[in-house]
């Protein structure tokens, strides 16, 4: 090859890497947001282990700009948080009894709600927002908000020991857990300033203590109770055990790529929290001594 032809090429090739389009070793390295106390972190999953964590980005609640100070009692026990909006913004939510969205550039507060043991929340189109709320008064239910109108209350469902909420675009289905029982929501009048969400079915669980709820794909969801790990086919509606932690008890949060068979999970280990984050293909723990970590999820 002539030296113009190799520097034409070295050039393109550079070119492309810088725009994103092709080059060898360019993928990003996974980020896993790791939540427990009043603090929130994201992680590098491939150059964090049990020695090391390679934090991202970090927040105390107490720390969100422009956040109400009136919120901050409620925001101490953070216990689901997810990257949204092609990861710019993080959803976080307390059993303390709050829900914030944060950008994630600036750290600023852009939506808060007082919610009563809220134990997941989740996105929605036309920037609405739903809350799982667990057992405490004025709780046991799904609450629906806009970004727009904080603290104001659009919708509620009793669901009694609400504890997880996710969206599956393609169905368009909003699929909550509660103590036994799994359900799927329809979006209702969305296009209004009076949504609702609308009861298509609910399924019973094959044991009490329904805790975290993962999409691993449209057809499928793996969810937690006291003493189990379940994948439920959504198109059979069959509940079966989850094999790789099938008899895990008190799994507080589950992620898995059925393509890949890379699990992530976090167990209550000291009472409901934890301080190991457990990986399967490939095996690790990632230790986090500093936080009581309750649950993670990978940003998407």
């Amino acid at each position: 090859m002539s030296k113009i032809k190799l520097t034409i090429a070295v050039i393109t090739a550079l070119s492309l890497c810088f725009i994103g389009i092709s080059c060898s070793n360019s993928k990003s390295s996974q980020e896993i947001i790791v939540g427990g106390d009043n603090t929130v972190l994201i992680l590098d999953f491939e150059k964090s282990n049990d020695s090391i964590k390679e934090i991202n980005w970090q927040i105390t609640t107490s720390e969100i700009v422009n956040m109400p100070d009136t919120m901050i009692r409620h925001m101490k026990t953070i216990d689901d948080h997810k990257s949204v909006d092609n990861n710019s913004k993080i959803l976080i939510c307390s059993s303390s009894g709050g829900t914030v969205l944060v950008d994630r550039t600036t750290k600023e507060c852009l939506f808060y709600a007082i919610t009563p043991n809220a134990h997941s929340a989740e996105l929605l189109p036309n920037n609405r927002i739903a809350v799982a709320l667990s057992v405490t008064k004025n709780g046991n239910s799904i609450e629906l908000y806009d970004v727009d109108k904080s603290n104001v209350v659009l919708f509620k469902d009793s669901l009694y020991s609400g504890h997880g909420v996710t969206w599956i675009e393609k169905r368009q289905l909003l699929y909550a857990l509660g103590y036994d029982v799994l359900r799927a929501y329809s979006l209702v009048d969305w296009e209004t300033e009076t949504p609702s969400l609308k009861l298509e079915n609910e399924w019973k669980l094959p044991e009490t203590g329904g805790h975290d709820l993962f999409a691993s794909s449209d057809d499928q969801l793996l969810l937690s109770t006291s003493y189990a790990v379940w994948k439920f086919n959504i198109n059979n509606n069959e509940f079966t055990p989850f094999e790789p932690i099938a008899n895990e008890p008190q799994v507080k949060s589950v992620y898995y790529d059925e393509k890949t068979g890379h699990l992530v999970y976090t167990k209550g280990e000291i009472d409901w929290w934890t301080h190991n984050i457990y990986s399967l293909n490939p095996p690790k723990v990632i230790k986090v001594p500093e936080i009581d970590v309750y649950k993670i999820r990978f940003v998407k």
